[in-house]
């Protein structure tokens, strides 16, 4: 994220909450450097209070983006790889290994498929247009 940044020459940030309680303290700190959007990262916090994470975006006006549970609780946008289907690529691999093959004959896989989720909600909330070719792109849009 920080080489994309400099390359787009933007400025990156970087917001910490070890608590749910200082969800609200970070928030005030993106408002006050005026931030233009933020990222929800893989991080327990973030990850596991997706609905407040959402809805303290959605009271300081940020635009963000995080993981598709992230988007459906009320975040503008999701993308990332399918979840489900790295538990499926799993779980072959697994099935391999408890059929005699080696662990260290299993081939290191990378992420296949990836989704785009928009929350049309969020975007009219936030006065936001969202383009029809970005629309068209999304595996699944939230109205």
């Amino acid at each position: 994220m920080e080489l994309t940044a400099q390359t787009l020459k933007l400025t990156l940030h970087q917001f910490g909450a070890r608590r749910v309680a200082e969800l609200e303290e970070a928030f005030a700190a993106m408002v006050t450097k005026r931030m233009g959007a933020f990222v929800v990262l893989d991080d327990p916090i973030l990850v596991t209070n997706p609905s407040a994470v959402a809805k303290l975006a959605l009271q300081q006006h940020l635009p963000s983006s995080g993981s598709p549970e992230y988007a459906i609780a009320g975040g503008l946008m999701a993308y990332g790889v399918n979840v489900l289907d790295m538990y499926r690529r799993a779980a072959r691999l697994v099935d391999k290994i408890l059929k005699g093959i080696k662990p260290t004959d299993v081939p290191v896989e990378r992420a296949t498929k990836f989704e785009l989720i928009i929350n049309l909600k969020t975007a009219k909330a936030l006065n936001l247009t969202v383009s029809s070719t970005l629309l068209a792109r999304a595996d699944e849009v939230i109205e």
